[in-house]
């Protein structure tokens, strides 16, 4: 099978790359900087196009520029993990949908495309996929309305569409902004203290390795389309987690509680529910 796999050099692209490879399937990776995907070690073994989004080509089309895959892993957003940044609307959103419009116009079968938890807004508790969603920052407005607009456009093109809102992840690769990269920089410095928020919010978190594995379960699932929540589950406090993570490696290093203020464009307390997933993952729909 052919895949498309956008934000090829991002940290969710760079390991689900491998694992589409380690299956045998054939790639097409794209991103809008070459030198970086060449560092990496899956690049020849892929067909690499370079391909910026914010170009807008409108005039192309992207479904024939890309070889014909079978399907399209969009992955690509920028200016992450900064949230609130107002260029997510500015910027982001008719760039991003502006490509997917042209890959449904030009005839793509199957698009998967990765969202935020934060579209489910001020919400506590476990979020489930058919609630309403109520996005407050900029980043997870733009998520949601394009989430919709496919979901409109559905109704007069023949597409399968499977939205993803994945949940905390983290692992090898991540954003230097990220909590754990955070923790891992002070570490490495031999710093005494590490900064943080209060701690006390309950989150949703999973390892890349797990998110990886899951998101190859839904993008090979013949039945399943529609949203899941990529999730553990599992409901944890953040002080616990990070203090688990210490321990683990076995680093010794005071946490500053409340340094930082907690977001207030999120739940206090929230998790994800985890049903749908499980039923993909073992073939139940």
């Amino acid at each position: 099978m052919k895949f498309l796999v956008t934000g090829a050099t991002g940290f969710i692209g760079n390991h689900f790359i491998n694992k589409l490879l380690e299956h045998g399937h054939t790639v097409v990776a794209t991103s809008s900087n070459r030198s970086k995907a060449e560092k990496n070690i899956w690049y020849s073994k892929v067909e690499y196009i370079e391909f910026d989004l914010f170009e807008k080509r409108t005039d192309i089309n992207l479904v024939k520029f890309f070889g014909n895959p079978d399907k399209l892993i969009h992955l690509a957003w920028n200016g992450l993990p900064n949230f609130q940044d107002i260029s997510h609307l500015s910027k982001n959103l008719s760039a991003q949908w502006l490509f997917l419009e042209n890959m449904v116009a030009n005839g793509i079968k199957e698009i998967l495309v990765t969202g935020t938890c934060l579209e489910y807004g001020l919400v506590n508790g476990c979020l489930s996929e058919n609630m309403i969603t109520q996005p407050l920052c900029p980043y997870a407005i733009s998520k949601d309305t394009i989430q919709k607009g496919l979901t409109s456009l559905r109704r007069s093109k023949d597409f399968k569409l499977k939205w993803v809102r994945l949940f905390y992840t983290f692992g090898e690769g991540q954003s230097p902004n990220s909590l754990y990269s955070q923790l891992n920089q002070c570490i490495d410095k031999k710093s005494n203290v590490f900064n943080m928020s209060g701690g006390d919010q309950i989150r949703d978190f999973l390892p890349v390795e797990k998110m990886i594995d899951n998101l190859y379960c839904i993008a090979m699932h013949e039945q399943f389309e529609g949203i899941v929540n990529c999730c553990s589950g599992n409901p944890i406090s953040v002080r616990k987690i990070v203090e688990e993570y210490l321990t683990k490696i076995g680093a010794l290093i005071k946490l500053n509680f409340g340094y930082y203020p907690y977001p207030d464009y999120e739940g206090f307390a929230f998790w994800g529910d985890s049903t749908k997933l499980k039923s993909i993952i073992q073939n139940e729909i």
